[in-house]
C-alpha cells in the first residue's frame, strides 16, 4: 500500500496545475478569462473534475512508468540479495561440515596414537597401521 502512496499524489498534484479560470462580470456581461479582470467583479471557478491541462496526463503517465521502473529494480535488487543469502548460507554450511569432518579425523589420529602407545607385539603393529592410515586420511582432508 505504501509503494503506491507516491503514484496516487502524482495523479492527485495533476489537478494543481490547472490554469485558475476567472468569471468576469462587467456592465451585466459575463466573460471567462485566464486572467482577473481589468474591470468589474471577477471570481476565481474551480476546475471542472476530469479536465486536466496540456501535458499533464503525460506526466503522471510517466511519473507512474517511473514508479514501476523503480519497482521492478527494488524486486530484482531483493531476489539477488536473497540469491547471496542463501549463496552464503550454503558456504557456511558447507564449511561447517568440513570442520567437523576435520574434526572427527583429529580424533581418530589421536585415538590410533594413543592405542599405538599403550599396546604391545602384534596388536602394536596394527595400531600403528591404523594411525599411519589415520594420519594420511588427515592430511588429505585437512591439510592445514
Amino acid at each position: 500500500m505504501t509503494r503506491l502512496l507516491p503514484l496516487l499524489a502524482a495523479c492527485l498534484l495533476t489537478n494543481a496545475y490547472a490554469d485558475p479560470v476567472y468569471k468576469c462580470t462587467q456592465d451585466g456581461k459575463t466573460t471567462y478569462a485566464d486572467h482577473p479582470c481589468v474591470q468589474g467583479q471577477s471570481t476565481v471557478l474551480p476546475p471542472p473534475a476530469g479536465i486536466r491541462p496540456e501535458g499533464a496526463e503525460t506526466v503522471a503517465t510517466r511519473d507512474a512508468r517511473t514508479l514501476l521502473e523503480l519497482e521492478k529494480l527494488r524486486i530484482a535488487r531483493e531476489k539477488e540479495q536473497q540469491r547471496i543469502d542463501h549463496a552464503d548460507a550454503r558456504q557456511a554450511r558447507a564449511a561447517d561440515k568440513h570442520r567437523k569432518q576435520c574434526a572427527r579425523l583429529h580424533l581418530r589420529r589421536q585415538w590410533a596414537e594413543e592405542d599405538v602407545a599403550r599396546l604391545t607385539g602384534r596388536a602394536k603393529t596394527a595400531a600403528q597401521r591404523r594411525m599411519q592410515r589415520a594420519t594420511a586420511a588427515l592430511a588429505v582432508e585437512c591439510p592445514a
